[in-house]
């Protein structure tokens, strides 16, 4: 299959994110047209870099390219911390990388988020490059720039918007992805569809199954629209200064809420807490009398069928979640922002959320 090529155009940066089979054998080739430098550094986690990190050397160094040696953090959510955070920006200054020497991220979304903002904040700014090998990475993290660390108070709470110079998605990748890696990206892939795309929904009903089995031209199809999807939403609204880009985090605020109670010790992976999210999103949707109960209905049995999780796999308890769902980023003065949803594809922002409601309906939901 010929690759496929999506365009961002966001206000800082414009760049592509190229996607098909074998993408990661040729990343020298592609990235030498668009970097200044040779001098280069690969991030990834100790898991990718046992199946990926030879090939992907090699790749760079055939086009020209001298990789520093590479950086290798634990696997896991923990690594988004300060202290790993520290660990990249003090071995890249060891290494002597200049402004035009560029990162790499390969791995999953935390390897991306983390090294993203490593970039950022290194020499003021130095490149990187996306180069994600799990599913949710390849549909969501690596792109928009969005980077982050994790901190004891929540997800992604210290982080900045830093766009890369690529992203090269090689789907072959996904071959080596565990199935409970798979499901959770997949949660990233129907967000899209619930967001602002009905006929996504309906042909991930009838396709979802071969996407997670991995059958190629459904799994390239599913990568290519949501990653053109959230392409055209960091287009149109690039910091989320316009409540657009904001529908992206349908789920993520009661995803987030619980990953923070699992602190973040692997029993929830991202992926699975979003999917969970997703479905509390539309349940509490229909609770104010905003969504169909027929519609979340048609999510839940979507996610169930796809064996999806969509509850916590630990005890959380109704005033810890919402705790937690007050410690989001996007509350402001206190009130709680979150996306919810008038129908499949019809989902928006809501400011000011009733705090009694959402305290009556979380009791229901978890113990007290």
């Amino acid at each position: 299959m010929a690759d496929n090529t999506v365009h961002v155009a966001a206000a800082s940066a414009s760049y592509n994110i190229t996607i098909g089979a074998g993408v990661l054998k040729t990343a020298g080739a592609r990235l030498k047209p668009l970097l200044a430098s040779r001098k280069i550094c690969i991030v990834t986690d100790a898991q990718v870099a046992k199946i990926h990190l030879i090939d992907t050397m090699k790749a760079l160094e055939a086009a020209g390219f001298t990789p520093a040696p590479p950086i290798i953090l634990p696997a896991g959510e923990e690594t988004k911390s300060f202290d790993h955070l520290q660990y990249i920006i003090e071995k890249c200054l060891s290494y002597k990388l200049d402004r035009k020497s560029t990162l790499i991220a390969l791995g999953g979304g935390v390897v991306g988020d983390i090294t993203g903002f490593a970039a950022a904040m290194l020499l003021r700014g130095v490149p990187f490059v996306q180069i994600p090998t799990t599913l949710l990475a390849q549909v969501d993290s690596s792109v928009g720039g969005k980077t982050a660390i994790n901190t004891k108070h929540g997800k992604n709470l210290v982080g900045a918007f830093y766009q890369p110079k690529a992203v090269l998605i090689d789907t072959e990748t996904l071959t080596t992805l565990p199935e409970r890696e798979r499901r959770a990206g997949y949660a990233e892939i129907v967000k899209y569809a619930l967001i602002n795309d009905a006929a996504f929904f309906d042909w991930l009903e009838a396709n979802g199954k071969a996407v997670l089995a991995g059958d190629v031209a459904a799994l390239s199809e599913a990568v290519r629209v949501s990653c053109q999807s959230k392409a055209d939403i960091v287009a149109a609204d690039e910091t989320e200064t316009k409540d657009i880009r904001a529908l992206l985090n349908l789920g993520h605020t009661f995803g987030h809420a619980l990953e923070a109670i699992g602190k973040f010790d692997g029993r929830l992976l991202h992926g699975e807490a979003v999917g969970i999210g997703i479905k509390l999103a539309f349940d509490f949707s229909v609770a104010l009398g905003l969504c169909p109960a027929e519609d979340a209905g048609k999510v839940a049995r979507h996610l169930k069928n796809l064996e999806l999780m969509t509850k916590a796999p630990f005890t959380a308890g109704a005033d810890e979640v919402l705790e937690k769902m007050r410690g989001d980023k996007k509350a402001e003065d206190g009130k709680l922002t979150l996306i919810l949803a008038r129908g499949i594809g019809r989902s928006f922002v809501a400011r000011d959320v009733d705090a009694a409601a959402l305290a009556a309906f979380l009791q229901k939901n978890f113990v007290s």
